[in-house]
């Protein structure tokens, strides 16, 4: 993959404190980890980046020589020495969220849960332009995941396990790669060391049933496109009755004439050349209704007028964005004798100052004449 800042692939600023940038790492590990993302090369890719990248950023003396000569200053400090110096014993508690199990180090059986799906659950929630401006009710139809209870989730016959075959019970499987060996979950048994010797026949060995549900939702004023919003306790249901959270990934409908950059707002207003030239006010719309727009004379194409405080409302509470205006000078397509005549007119009751170019051509032409002589 491309190389990208460090910073920029944890998404902190260069400012960032340690928390900050372990709790950002965390997050990034979670969500790019290869069990969670089978067969995606380029999250694979990701995550290994993302390790490198907070190798480095949570190491004081690394950071400092990381901050003053970027990556290659790293080089002979260590940073393709191999294994994780400084992020290890955070992966662990990652990989704790992720699967259910202790940390206690890379080797040796992971005690890991019994139910083989994630009870947290994403969905897509799409909205119209205007709804995620102002916020709307929305009705989330979905399904959720709850164990089988003839199973207990574990999704073998009658709930029983056995030692399994893929992993020896290790829970990991391990491949090399040139010098270097990785260890992975077992993706049979997902690191319990245990899986089914015979499937429930009453959920085909899932582990799970899957039940339709549906709800009304607010949504906040001021979401954005790619958004996520947490709906606690309406993810998946665990053996135990304990249920993880439901996650609304927010998708916004593009408007036809108003464009959204973070809470600002733009939109391109067509202005007549004569309108251009003499200036005036014009009535634009505004999200919240109309607007009076002062044209000055002799404006410019695409020059932008903004509108203090009438973008979007800010979903984390910080006011609201701008809206702006950019101009469009147009022309006419065409024109009719009579039209003609009056813009000749116009043109030569300008005299001398309709024709600029005649002055500036004349000592370009005299200029041109002395290369050949």
């Amino acid at each position: 993959m491309t190389e990208i800042d460090y910073y920029e692939l944890l998404e902190v600023s260069k400012s960032s404190d340690k928390s900050t940038i372990k709790k950002a790492y965390r997050q990034m590990a979670m969500k790019y980890h290869p069990d969670k993302n089978p067969g995606d090369n380029e999250a694979e890719e990701r995550f290994k980046a993302i390790n490198e990248a907070y190798q480095v950023l949570s190491d004081e003396q690394k950071r400092a020589i990381y901050d003053r000569h970027g990556k290659a200053g790293l080089e002979g400090h260590g940073q393709r020495g191999g294994g994780f110096s400084g992020g290890f014993d955070d992966l662990s508690s990652v990989f704790e969220e992720m699967f259910g199990f202790a940390g206690g180090g890379s080797r040796g059986r992971r005690q890991q849960k019994t139910y083989n799906y994630n009870l947290d659950v994403t969905v897509d929630v799409k909205l119209e332009f205007n709804e995620a401006v102002f916020g709307c009710k929305k009705e989330i139809n979905y399904k959720y995941k709850t164990a089988c209870k003839p199973c207990k989730g574990t999704g073998a016959k009658d709930g029983k396990l056995s030692t399994c075959t893929t992993c020896n019970g290790q829970g990991q499987v391990h491949a090399r790669q040139g010098f270097m060996t990785f260890a992975q979950t077992c993706p049979k048994c997902g690191g319990s060391g245990q899986a089914a010797s015979a499937s429930c026949k009453t959920c085909s060995g899932t582990g799970y049933d899957e039940v339709k549900d549906n709800f009304k939702v607010d949504i906040p004023e001021g979401v954005n496109d790619g958004m996520r919003i947490r709906v606690s306790h309406k993810g998946n249901i665990a053996p135990d009755g304990s249920r993880g959270d439901l996650y609304l990934q927010v998708r916004v409908k593009e408007d036809a004439h108003f464009v959204r950059h973070d809470d600002d707002i733009y939109f391109e207003a067509p202005i007549f050349f004569t309108q251009v030239a003499l200036g005036g006010k014009i009535t634009v719309p505004g999200l919240r209704g109309k607007l009076e727009l002062e044209i000055p004379k002799n404006a410019k194409d695409k020059q932008q007028f903004t509108f203090k405080g009438e973008g979007v409302k800010s979903v984390q509470g910080y006011g609201k964005g701008d809206l702006v205006v950019q101009i469009k000078i147009e022309y006419p397509k065409a024109l009719n004798d009579e039209q003609t005549k009056l813009l000749e007119k116009l043109q030569e009751s300008f005299g001398i100052e309709s024709k600029p170019h005649e002055k500036n051509f004349e000592n370009m032409f005299d200029k041109v004449k002395k290369w050949f002589n």
